[in-house]
C-alpha cells in the first residue's frame, strides 16, 4: 500500500495544521500540493506575478516541507509560482530557501522548468504536429511569434526521472494537476489508471468530501485492486456522491480523463463507501497514446485596462440602462475619434443584478497604451453618469462609485495567443531538469 497527502487544493490557500499533523501520525509515502492554474486567466502567465499571496504561500511551506523532509516523504509541487513559467519557479524557489534558512533545513531540491521559445512551438506548427484545443485558437505564425512566453504543460515523465534521483524535493514549472500525484504510484508500479483516477480526484485537496473545501487535507490510499479516499480532518468525511462528482470536475467527457501520456478510461469504475468518511475505487483502466502530446500555453500583450465600477441604484435608470450604455458608447466614438481612432480601444459595460434590486456595472476601457484606456473610461464614466433618458426625474448622477478613485488602473492586459496540443517523440523534449542542494 502507498500513502499520498495532498496539502490542500493550491498552495497558499490554507489548510488546517490539525489535519496535517492527523495525516503524518501514519506512514506518509509522498506529500503533493498543485500551485497554479490557467483558471485566473492569462495575465499571471504573461506579468510573470503569482495569483496566490506570498505570505499565504510560505505559510503553508513552512508547515508541510520540516514534517515531509522528517519523514522522509518527497514533497512535490506543481505549476509553481501560479503559472508555472521559469519566473514563477524562481519566485517559489525563493520562499522555499528562505523557509530552509529560517529552519535550518537540508534537503536535495529537484526542479523542473517547462518553458519554451517561440522558434519551438513554431517549428511544430511547421512540422504539421500542432492543433489548437480549440476553434477559437487558430494556427498562426504571428500569434506564436508575438507571444511574450510559452510554458509546456509537462506530465509524469520527468518528475518520475526526479524520483529516480532520490530528491527530497520537486518544484515543477506548468504541470498537469494528475501528475503530481500519479507519478510516484506510476513509479511505484501501481495500475496507471488508478494513479491517474486517484490524481485526478485528490489534486484539489478536500473538495471531494464534506464539507467540501479547497483550503484542507486529503490522503490517498493506493493498493493492487483499488484506491481510497479519505480527509485528514475529522470533521470531513468522503462521499461516493462527492468523489464521483469531483471525479467530472472540468471534464468535457465524464469517461475520459486525458493526459500526456494517453486516456484513463473510467466506464466501469465502481465507487464503494468503505466506511463512514472512507471512499473506495476500483475499474478504472488506462489506455496509452501512439501518440504522445504536451500542451503549449502561450500569452502575449494585447494592451491596457482602466475599470470604473459602479452602482445603479434607481429602478428607473436600471430599466434604461441599455439605451444609457448605447448612448454612452455613441458619445465616446465622437469625442475620442480625434486623437483615438476606432480600434485603438475597446469598451464594455459589465453588468450585474437588477431589474428589481441594485445593479452593478463596471465600466471597461482597454486601450493600445494606458493613457487611452484611462481617457476612454474617463469619458465614459463622465457621460454616463448624467445621461438623460426619457421619463428621468432626478437631475442628480445615475451611478453610485464605491470607491475614490473611481477609476482603477489594472495595467497591462494579456491574451492567450498559445493554446495548442504539440505532438511530441518523446514526454521529456520540453523539460529542463536540475538537481541541487538547498
Amino acid at each position: 500500500m502507498l500513502k499520498i497527502v495532498a496539502l490542500n487544493g493550491l498552495l497558499g490557500y490554507g489548510y488546517s495544521e490539525e489535519a496535517l499533523q492527523i495525516a503524518f501520525s501514519e506512514h506518509v509515502d509522498y506529500l503533493g500540493v498543485d500551485a497554479g492554474s490557467t483558471d485566473p486567466g492569462p495575465y499571471y502567465l504573461g506579468s510573470g506575478r503569482s495569483f496566490t499571496d506570498r505570505g499565504a504561500v510560505k505559510r503553508d511551506l513552512s508547515l508541510a516541507l520540516p514534517l515531509a523532509l522528517r519523514h522522509r516523504a518527497p514533497f512535490i509541487i506543481g505549476t509553481a509560482g501560479g503559472a508555472g513559467s521559469r519566473e514563477h519557479v524562481e519566485w517559489l524557489l525563493g520562499i522555499l530557501r528562505e523557509v530552509a534558512a529560517e529552519q535550518d533545513l537540508h534537503f536535495s531540491l529537484g526542479t523542473v522548468y517547462s518553458d519554451v521559445t517561440a522558434e519551438y512551438a513554431l517549428g511544430k506548427l511547421e512540422a504539421g504536429r500542432l492543433r489548437p484545443m480549440s476553434p477559437s485558437f487558430g494556427t498562426d505564425r504571428e500569434a506564436i511569434l508575438g507571444s511574450s512566453r510559452i510554458v509546456s504543460q509537462i506530465g509524469i515523465a520527468p518528475i518520475i526521472e526526479l524520483l529516480r534521483r532520490g530528491t527530497d524535493v520537486i518544484v515543477c514549472g506548468r504541470a498537469c494537476d494528475t501528475a503530481i500525484y500519479a507519478a510516484p504510484c506510476v513509479y511505484r508500479g501501481y495500475d496507471m489508471g488508478l494513479a491517474f483516477h486517484m490524481a485526478k480526484i485528490m489534486e484539489c485537496g478536500a473538495m471531494c468530501s464534506e464539507p467540501l473545501a479547497a483550503a484542507d487535507v486529503m490522503q490517498g490510499y493506493m493498493y493492487r485492486d483499488r484506491f481510497e479516499l479519505r480527509p485528514a480532518s475529522p470533521s470531513r468525511r468522503c462521499t461516493t456522491a462527492r468523489v464521483a462528482a469531483h471525479t467530472l470536475y472540468e471534464q468535457t467527457d465524464p469517461y475520459m480523463i486525458y493526459e500526456p501520456d494517453g486516456v484513463c478510461d473510467l466506464s466501469n469504475s465502481v465507487f464503494v463507501q468503505k466506511d463512514a468518511r472512507t471512499v473506495s475505487v476500483s475499474g478504472s483502466v488506462f489506455r496509452e497514446a501512439e501518440q504522445k502530446t504536451l500542451k503549449l500555453e502561450g500569452v502575449k500583450l494585447s494592451g491596457y485596462r482602466t475599470v470604473c465600477p459602479a452602482v445603479i441604484n434607481d429602478p428607473d435608470t436600471i430599466r434604461n440602462v441599455d439605451a444609457i450604455i448605447q448612448t454612452v458608447t455613441d458619445f465616446v466614438r465622437k469625442t475620442a475619434g480625434g486623437s483615438l481612432p476606432e480600434g485603438s480601444y475597446e469598451l464594455f459595460f459589465r453588468k450585474s443584478g437588477g431589474p428589481e434590486s441594485s445593479m452593478c456595472v463596471i465600466i471597461d476601457a482597454v486601450g493600445k497604451t494606458q493613457a487611452a484606456a484611462d481617457t476612454v473610461c474617463a469619458l465614459a464614466r463622465s457621460r454616463m453618469l448624467h445621461t438623460d433618458y426619457p421619463g428621468r426625474k432626478s437631475t442628480a448622477g445615475n451611478l453610485a462609485f464605491p470607491f475614490s478613485p473611481s477609476d482603477i488602473h489594472v495595467g497591462e492586459v494579456y491574451e492567450f495567443s498559445v493554446f495548442h496540443l504539440a505532438e511530441v517523440d518523446s514526454l521529456l523534449e520540453t523539460s529542463e531538469i536540475c538537481v541541487s542542494e538547498v
